[in-house]
């Protein structure tokens, strides 16, 4: 990987060895052949082609696709050459040109279908998102993410959703305490749970499924508490017994279009599972415009 590569990577919150880690990964579920490119290109051909989009949206993962080409990129002699055309998180439509390669054709169209997938998925992902925020924009409510992510994407989601105008929540289970109605459960009571959890610097949120246990949060200390499955007048209620003394995070079934009342009620944050479990792919495809043997 180039150092400038390395670098935006970094600057985007990434692991540049981890994200090499899985596009490596990707690309060996490919093979080590192309039996379909190889016998049509002789080795000497070269093309150019640009990776389009297809539907409105958000764009984010261009720095990965650029490395999918890079790491295809022979080892000698002349190597696939990517421009970006965009940068990611820009707003995108209909037949903007997101980026450019052009070298050996071989490897150019190996690493199509893989470049694609990380693309049209965190590109998805920042869609999805950018509508929720949009939704919510005239309010002081801000979209948050969860840790409903596909195994082995979840630092690439979490940054498709910031480019999306998210927010993200914790990253593992070792960021933050998330006090849930099992944790609740066996520990006895919000109070008990919430005691045994606290520690310095650690910042724990509560989950409450009534109003009753707001009440008991409150009274325990906690600073941060998660609505499931309220009504938006619990959820109203809940704004106004706590006061400003907490965030509020509003949880469950939530959907866009009901996410303008949710957030209207004073909430602080509009938990989301579906921003990373359930967006769609957003269309985009490569065009190739030349080959040459």
């Amino acid at each position: 990987m180039n150092a400038e590569l390395e670098t935006r990577l970094r600057a985007a919150g990434l692991d540049p060895q981890a994200v090499d880690g899985l596009v490596r990964t990707a690309l060996a579920e490919d093979g080590d052949t192309d039996v379909t490119s190889e016998p049509i290109f002789p080795p000497t051909a070269t093309g150019r082609a640009d990776m389009v989009a297809r539907q409105p949206g958000v764009v984010a993962g261009l720095p990965v696709a650029e490395l999918v080409f890079a790491i295809l990129s022979p080892e000698t002699g002349d190597g696939l050459k990517v421009v970006t055309r965009v940068e990611d998180g820009a707003r995108i439509a209909p037949g903007d040109v997101l980026l450019t390669v052009e070298g050996p054709l071989v490897p150019l169209l190996r690493a199509e279908r893989t470049a694609l997938n990380f693309l049209t998925h965190l590109s998805g992902v920042a869609s999805l998102t950018r509508r929720w925020a949009d939704e919510i924009a005239h309010t002081k409510a801000r979209v948050r993410d969860t840790r409903k992510t596909l195994p082995g994407l979840r630092a690439l989601q979490k940054y498709a959703v910031r480019l999306g105008g998210g927010v993200n929540h914790r990253m593992s289970l070792a960021d933050a305490a998330l006090i849930k109605d099992n944790h609740v459960a066996a520990a006895g009571s919000v109070t008990a749970a919430f005691t045994a959890v606290t520690a310095p610097g650690l910042h724990v949120q509560v989950e409450c499924d009534t109003l009753d246990q707001v009440r008991e949060a409150l009274a325990a200390g906690a600073r941060s508490i998660l609505l499931d499955n309220m009504s938006i007048a619990e959820m109203t209620e809940a704004v106004r017994l706590t006061d400003g003394r907490a965030e509020l995070e509003a949880s469950g079934g939530l959907t866009i279009d009901g996410a303008r009342a949710v957030a209207e009620t004073g909430v602080d944050y509009l938990a989301v599972g579906a921003l990373t479990h359930s967006a769609g792919a957003l269309d985009i495809g490569l065009d190739l415009s030349g080959a040459a043997s």
